[in-house]
């Protein structure tokens, strides 16, 4: 605002002297100021944000919010919000990041990192810091990986139905693994949710003593799999009689429970515990209000599809017709 200031009086001062007959100087004056114009829409950012954007800073590993997002959409710079990734070449190779292997044509430049063995990616918009961009790693056909800092950017979601619901059936990988399968789910993350305590770790949930159970947040196009399907198939992948435990995990973190996000889940699920105990179950399943969702570590997540492994405490068995 200051250099804006001084550029006008300058302006002023110059017209009043006739000094602005010479039309290089007048258009100096005022490229600079349409250039200042431009750095002040830019967003105001956070300490975090200016760490990473503005003095190339990295993000810690598996902290940032878009590494494990798996929703259509497209990514913008988090300064001036120019488009710079499309879903579609996201890949998960497990560093850490958010990883793309072709940017929006003539959106990210590419520049030799300080360290001169890197190449560092900027937005060819406003030149705020991205990551570095490595080729040769065999991850995708393109060949190419562009290392993003998730605090580096917005995620503009692809207008489409959704809704969200949240099942809690034991330990969540095995749910994860089982029921993001389903044709229709958007996409999935594990986390904790019930308790009182912010921003729970997993070791605080293990103690019992912040009141959250492990749970598996879905995102879903209700156009394309219904609510009750999937709850239907929550009910067939864990013995939800058991209480405050699932096979061999025991404590309140792994009871069954579906913490509903609409009055249609809440009514759907009452209707399906009527079912099942006209059957003969005697269903422990807790239904309550969905509230604070609290995203589980990195490593929890699509656990099974990363390790290579099987659910110990999850299988299928047909229950309803």
């Amino acid at each position: 605002m200051k250099s804006n200031i001084f550029l006008i009086f300058l302006y002023l001062t110059l017209s009043l002297t006739g000094c602005l007959q010479d039309r290089s100087v007048s258009k100096l004056l005022n490229t600079n100021i349409n250039n200042m114009d431009s750095i002040n829409k830019y967003k105001t950012l956070t300490p975090e944000e200016e760490y990473v954007l503005v003095n190339k800073g990295t993000e810690r590993p598996y902290s940032g919010e878009y590494n494990d997002n798996k929703r259509k959409g497209t990514y913008c710079c988090k300064r001036c919000n120019a488009p710079l990734f499309k879903s579609e070449n996201k890949f998960d190779s497990h560093c850490g990041w958010p990883s793309f292997d072709l940017e929006i044509k003539g959106a990210v430049n590419r520049v030799l990192d300080t360290d001169g063995l890197r190449t560092e990616i900027i937005c060819s918009n406003c030149g705020g810091h991205l990551g570095h961009v490595f080729m040769g790693e065999g991850f995708t056909e393109k060949n190419t990986r562009h290392c993003v800092n998730s605090i580096s950017l917005v995620f503009e979601e692809d207008s489409q139905n959704s809704e969200t619901a949240y099942f809690a059936g034991g330990c969540f990988w095995g749910v994860e693994y089982l029921m993001k399968k389903k044709n229709g789910v958007i996409s999935t993350t594990v986390g904790f949710i019930g308790g009182v305590k912010e921003n729970p770790t997993y070791e605080e949930v293990c103690t019992g003593k912040t009141g959250h159970a492990e749970v598996l947040e879905i995102l879903f196009n209700p156009e394309i799999i219904s609510f009750e399907e999937l709850a239907k198939l929550f009910f067939e992948i864990h013995d939800f009689t058991q209480v405050n435990r699932q096979g061999p995990d025991v404590g309140t973190q792994y009871r069954s429970g579906v913490f509903y996000t609409t009055d249609e889940q809440k009514k759907v699920m009452e209707k399906l515990i009527i079912i099942l105990t006209e059957k003969g179950y005697k269903v422990s399943t807790e239904i309550k209000k969905a509230n604070k969702f609290w995203k589980a570590e990195g490593y929890h997540q699509d656990y099974y599809e990363v390790t290579g492994k099987q659910p110990y405490c999850h299988t299928y068995k047909k229950i309803f017709d």
